[in-house]
């Protein structure tokens, strides 16, 4: 039977283009964690907010915010991930960074890009999935605009995710769909899904109003927060998850395809 994982999502309004007090803040957040947790989750561009000004911001792959992340995750002895601006062969990249306590870490490009807030005029697009393990669990994060899109989501009956992550920067003003593709996500898919986003106004005044969530391989709500700052610990159970697979074999009757890659 799987084991369970332990999951911590931090929800927290982010400083407007400001590393140096983003990591502050997040690094105090967690060393304040009692849980003892196997995984902990950061929003989109956790450490400047959503900003096109890419030129200014941009680090290195292993810059100042990757060796961070690798000291915090060796002090947690718990896996970060979150979503940095990275530039490399003079190229802009939204990436996600899964880092272990070991200092070894995998990243995934963010796929689909924001074209109606330029994203696209200033990153560039990923084209391939990260599938990671943890505990014995599959793992495929994603970011925020990518949640839009089903095909590229898609689980595979012979070697499915059990959790679905999504980092993100998503706007109050379309928290309504935010809200219906999280749970969309886990039913079609059977697997666990959590969404992490931010709160509050973004140097745009774009306001966030979080609705970070952790939801069941069936779609019921584990978790909604809105609004409000939080950091919550939560245990998923594999049994569930084995449960859910076993009594609706749903997977194993999905059409066959393949993406082509851009």
């Amino acid at each position: 039977m799987k084991s369970n994982i332990t999951i911590t999502i931090i929800q927290t309004a982010l400083y407007w283009e400001n590393i140096d007090a983003n990591l502050s803040m997040l690094g105090q957040k967690m060393l304040a964690l009692k849980e003892k947790t196997d995984l902990i989750i950061l929003p989109e561009m956790f450490s400047t907010g959503f900003t096109m000004n890419a030129s200014m911001l941009a680090e290195q792959a292993k810059g100042k915010t990757v060796r961070w992340l690798a000291e915090m995750a060796g002090h947690m002895n718990a896996v970060i991930t979150g979503s940095i601006i990275v530039e490399e062969q003079n190229k802009f990249y939204n990436r996600l960074v899964w880092m272990r306590p070991d200092g070894s870490f995998e990243t995934y490009d963010k796929r689909h890009l924001f074209g109606l807030g330029k994203e696209d005029d200033t990153y560039a697009a990923g084209d391939k999935k990260l599938l990671v393990d943890l505990k014995g669990w599959n793992i495929c994060p994603m970011i925020c605009y990518d949640l839009r899109f089903p095909v590229w989501a898609r689980n595979k009956k012979d070697n499915p995710y059990d959790l679905y992550l999504i980092v993100a920067n998503w706007p109050e003003r379309r928290s309504l769909h935010w809200k219906t593709l999280l749970p969309a996500r886990a039913i079609e898919n059977q697997s666990y899904v959590v969404g992490v986003n931010r709160v509050g106004n973004d140097g745009n005044e774009i306001y966030h109003s979080g609705n970070s969530m952790i939801i069941a391989p069936d779609g019921v709500v584990l978790y909604h927060k809105e609004h409000d700052e939080d950091m919550f610990t939560l245990e998923l159970s594999g049994e569930t998850l084995e449960f859910v697979r076993r009594a609706f074999p749903f997977l194993k009757d999905q059409d066959d395809f393949n993406i082509k890659r851009v």
